[in-house]
This record gives structure tokens, sequence and C-alpha cells, in this order.
């Protein structure tokens, strides 16, 4: 049902160059036998992949394993693609590294920011810009400062730095924490600005379709549309639905 939703609302925005390509079963279907049955190299790639996913989520509840460090575990993958013969040099020279120390590059920035405290200054000291203003206005400066942070850290860490501090001046401010909450969750995973604020970003970036001007200059705009539409959501939307706007 929601694929078919789907199909309903993109086909009328982004309609298609055509509506049939023709031989496009047929070309599958060469494909397929041209791929021929499942080779050693695949099957070893399946098997060193469930074992990591298999020993990463045992260690939640064997203490023998705790001590192993993931990093450490996809190393060991990593040469075992190399020791089997799955991965050669040459394909390793292939890897688009620019997009992997991009996103490299943000993890240590978002790193650097939570663990010297800079960003819990910057948001104590953004929120306290807004402690005297309208409800609304509180939570749209909430939401905006989510909206910036999880385009340089981690989407979850922008929440848990800001949630703390919004949470107490909401109190006085008399808005309800589930506003501020959903609020924050909905420009959380929305980093139109930077490449390095997601992963499909930087994938995206590696297309070559558009530079990273054009990304930023495009992504002003969607925040701002994306604001609006929060606050059209907040003010009309919620409370119609019952949420809790403010508190009684």
């Amino acid at each position: 049902m929601l694929l078919k939703d789907t199909i309903y609302i993109l086909l009328p925005v982004l309609k298609p160059e055509k509506s049939v390509i023709k031989g496009l079963k047929e070309k599958v279907k060469h494909m397929m036998k041209e791929l021929g049955p499942m080779t050693i190299q695949e099957k070893l790639v399946i098997i060193i992949v469930i074992a990591v996913v298999l020993v990463m989520s045992a260690q939640s509840f064997v203490p023998a394993l705790q001590p192993l460090d993931r990093a450490a575990i996809m190393l060991c993958s990593t040469l075992l693609f190399f020791l089997l013969g799955i991965l050669t040099v040459k394909e390793l020279e292939e890897v688009p590294w620019n997009i992997i120390l991009l996103f490299s590059g943000a993890m240590s920035i978002g790193f650097c920011l939570w663990k010297t405290g800079a960003a819990q200054w910057i948001a104590v000291n953004w929120l306290a810009l807004f402690k005297n203003a309208p409800w609304i206005v509180f939570v749209l400066g909430v939401a905006t400062f989510v909206l910036l942070m999880t385009n340089f850290i981690m989407n979850v860490a922008a929440i848990a730095i800001s949630l703390p501090v919004s949470l107490v001046i909401a109190q006085y401010l008399g808005v309800a924490p589930d506003v501020i909450l959903y609020s924050s969750l909905v420009t959380a995973g929305m980093p139109f600005l930077l490449l390095i604020g997601a992963a499909p970003n930087a994938i995206a970036y590696q297309s070559g379709q558009f530079t990273p001007g054009e990304f930023f200059k495009h992504g002003i705009v969607m925040s701002i549309v994306l604001i609006l539409v929060l606050a059209f959501f907040v003010v009309v939307i919620w409370p119609f639905l019952g949420m809790p706007i403010l508190l009684k």
C-alpha cells in the first residue's frame, strides 16, 4: 500500500521520460545469464560479512567479545578480503578516497565538538537567545539549531546536546516537551547544507552532477522550506491530531 501511494505521489511530479522501456525484461534476463552461478569469492564475501555482523551483535551479550574494538573487527574483515584474493591493490586504488576522507573528516569534527564541550557551549548560548521569545519562536529556534548541527555531527549527538537545555527552558515558556522532541527529530535527519552532513550527500556528490557550492545554495532553500513546513505542522496539524503544544 505504501509503495502504491508513493508511486501515485511521485509520478505526477517527477514524470518518467518514457512510459515503457522496451526490452527491459529481456535485458535483465540476459544479464542474469551472464552473471552465471555464484562464485567461491562471492560466497566468501557473504560469509565474512555475516560473520562480522554476528560478532559485532554478539558483543552486547558475550562478555568475552566486549573488549574487541569494532574498528579492529572491520579491519580484520578487510584483510581477509585481500588474503583470500577477493580484492586486489588495483581495486583498492579505484576506491573514491576523496569521499571517504571527506566523511571521515566530518566525523572527526563532530567528535571534537562533542568531546571538547564546544557543541554544548554553542547549544546553551544559542538557546539562551530564545528564553524570552514567544513559544513558537523558541520551538523553531531549537529545530534550527538541530538542523545546523546535524550537518557537522551525528543526528543523535545533535539531539542529545540540544534536548537537555531546550527542555529546561521549555518549562518556563510553557511549551510541552513533546513538541520540542518531535521538532528536533524532524530536522535531525535532514542535513541539506553540507556534503559531510550525511553519507547519502557524499554518495550523491560522487556522481559529479553538482558542486559543493550548488549543494549548499540549494540546501539553504530546502532548509528554509523545512522550517516553514515544520512551523505549519506545529501550529496547525499537530494540535489537530491531539498533540499537546502548551503546558496546561
